[in-house]
C-alpha cells in the first residue's frame, strides 16, 4: 500500500477509535453534540484524504480540472451512504449493549446493512464511469483503487470497535 494511503488510514482509524462506539453511552441517533463532533472529524479526514489522491493520482492540470468538480459530488453522494454506516453500527451497539438484539432486530440490521453496502458499490459503479469518461478509464481505476483501500481499513476500525456476536448463543427469540 502506498505511504500516503497508509498515511490516511491512519487518519481514518484516528477518527473512527475517537468514537468508540461501544465504551461510550449508546444512543439511538446522532445528538447535536456528536454530530458537530463527528461532521468536525470528518472535515479533516476529507482534508487528508484529497491531499493523499493529489499525491498518488498526481493529475495533470487538464485532468484535476476535470476530475475535481467530479470527486466532489463523489463525496456528497458517499456522506449520506457514511452516515447510514454509522447509525447501524450503532443501532447494532445500543440493541447490543442494552440485551435488545433479537433475531428480528438481526434480520432488519442485516437487510439495512446489505442495502447500505449495495449501495457503496452503485455508487462506486456511478464514479468510475463518469471519471472514465471525463478524465480516463486509468485514472477511474486508480480512483477505485484507493477508495477501496480506504474503504477496508475504515470498515475494519468500524468492526473492531463492534461487539461480537458469540457464536451460539442464543437470541432474545429463542431464550423465550
Amino acid at each position: 500500500m502506498n505511504a500516503a494511503i497508509r498515511y490516511l488510514c491512519l487518519v481514518a482509524g484516528a477518527v473512527l477509535l475517537s468514537a468508540r462506539l461501544p465504551a461510550q453511552p449508546v444512543l439511538p441517533a446522532l445528538n447535536d453534540d456528536t454530530r458537530a463532533y463527528f461532521d468536525a472529524l470528518r472535515s479533516e479526514f476529507n482534508t487528508n484524504k484529497v491531499a493523499v489522491i493529489s499525491q498518488v493520482l498526481n493529475l495533470t492540470p487538464a485532468e484535476a480540472d476535470k476530475f475535481w468538480p467530479i470527486y466532489r459530488a463523489y463525496e456528497k453522494e458517499l456522506a449520506v451512504i457514511g452516515d447510514r454506516k454509522l447509525e447501524l453500527a450503532r443501532e447494532f451497539a445500543s440493541d447490543y449493549n442494552h440485551n435488545t438484539f433479537t433475531d428480528e432486530t438481526a434480520k432488519v440490521l442485516a437487510e439495512k446493512w446489505l442495502r447500505n453496502l449495495e449501495d457503496h458499490t452503485k455508487l462506486w459503479k456511478k464514479y468510475h464511469r463518469r471519471i472514465s469518461r471525463s478524465v480516463s478509464p486509468m485514472r477511474a481505476a486508480q480512483f477505485l483503487q484507493i477508495e477501496n483501500q480506504i474503504a477496508i481499513y475504515i470498515d475494519l476500525a468500524i468492526a473492531s470497535n463492534l461487539p461480537s456476536l458469540a457464536p451460539g448463543s442464543p437470541s432474545k427469540s429463542q431464550t423465550k
